[in-house]
Formats: structure tokens, sequence, C-alpha cells
């Protein structure tokens, strides 16, 4: 699942954005200033950018600039209640990839992401992801593992998907139930491990290590 980072600092225009993603498949990340969102930009793990220009710590242009002067190349769709053709075209010039005025219809923002996702993605004929011997995928949902298949449910499909984009990475808790279920941390769940267990008889023994006081670890075989 996409995640889209949604860098807003009105949490009512903000929930009922992440709300929308949700619905549409996406895994939304929320925060509400520039200086973090610049800093969930830069990780790399974000699909696309929905980022307001009022923003407090760094204003939206400045997170756009920082952006693309380090080399980023993630989608950004500028969501602003600044309208004027001279905003409009800062923000195209500094390296938005869309602009949209406020107020907005959910669906025609929807459309704009997806637009701008088709297009960052040549590569995107891609329909599996592979990790040694483990493979997922990504039409049929189906996982293999040393050639033989396991069929999944959609969270574990969710977790599925997360460790074999970043495998050999140490995932949080954090991480895995926010991309996964795409709601904030709740230390007091077990959702995260519980599904890791399910996940990790499928996959078999030895391929998805807990890294004491971190979280876990694929470690594809073969």
């Amino acid at each position: 699942m996409s995640v889209v980072l949604v860098a807003e600092d009105e949490p009512r225009i903000a929930s009922f954005v992440a709300k929308g993603l949700r619905s549409a498949g996406f895994t939304p990340l929320v925060c509400g200033d520039g200086a973090t969102a610049l800093d969930h930009a830069l990780t790399g793990d974000v699909a696309l950018v929905v980022l307001d220009i009022g923003l407090p710590v760094l204003d939206g242009f400045e997170v756009l600039r920082r952006l693309r002067e380090r080399g980023s190349t993630v989608p950004v769709v500028v969501l602003t209640a600044r309208g004027s053709v001279d905003d409009t075209v800062a923000g195209l010039e500094g390296g938005a990839d869309d602009y949209m005025a406020k107020p907005f219809r959910f669906e025609e923002l929807l459309a704009r992401i997806r637009l701008r996702l088709r297009e960052s993605r040549p590569e995107s004929g891609a329909t599996s992801l592979r990790a040694g011997d483990v493979e997922l995928d990504l039409r049929t949902r189906r996982l293999s593992v040393a050639g033989e298949g396991r069929d999944l449910s959609a969270r574990e499909f969710g977790l599925a998907e997360t460790f074999l984009r970043h495998p050999g990475q140490v995932l949080t808790r954090e991480q895995l139930l926010s991309r996964v279920w795409g709601y904030d941390f709740d230390p007091g769940s077990n959702v995260v491990d519980v599904y890791v267990g399910y996940l990790r008889r499928k996959l078999g023994p030895g391929r998805l290590a807990t890294v004491r006081g971190m979280g876990y670890r694929l470690d594809p075989q073969g």
C-alpha cells in the first residue's frame, strides 16, 4: 500500500483527507508542521506528498525547496488556500507536480494523486516483489515461499508488502501500524505482534526476525 504524506496543520482537513485516502486503499501519514513533513518526505518511504503552504515551522514553499535541493523526486501535490496565480506559479516553478486550491473536492484530489503516482512509476509494470525465495504477487495477493503458494488476509498482505519493500531493514511496530493499519501508534496495542505471528507462520521459520527492543526484520533465504 502506498504511503501518502499529508502535511496539513488544520486537523479537520487533515482528518478528512486521511479518511478518504484510507478508503481509497492508501496509507495516510499525517503531520502538522513543515519540518516534520520534510523529515518524512526525505526518508524515501513516502510515495507522494499532499502539501499545505501555510504550515508552521517551515512553510510549504520552503519544504518544497529543500526537498528538491536534496534531490528528492517524490511527487508533491500542493493543497492550499492560497489560490492566486502568483502562488500557483511559485509552487509549480518550485518543483510541485500539481497545485489545488481550497476548498476542494476529494474526488478531484484523489484523481490527481493517482495520476501523479502513475507518472512517477515508469517501472510500475512490475507485478511482484521478491526477496530471496520469498515472492509476493501484487495482482493476486498470493505469497510464494520457495515455490509454494500461500493465501494471505488483507492485513497479512499489507505486512508482507511492507517487509518485501524493505528487506533486511528493521521496521518498528509504529512504522508497521502506521503503514498497514493507517492510524497512530497505540503503545498498548498488540495487533502488530499478532499479525506478524500470523505472517511468520506462512513465511516459515527463520525469515521474519524479532529485533529485541526495536521491531521486526525480513531475512529472506534462498
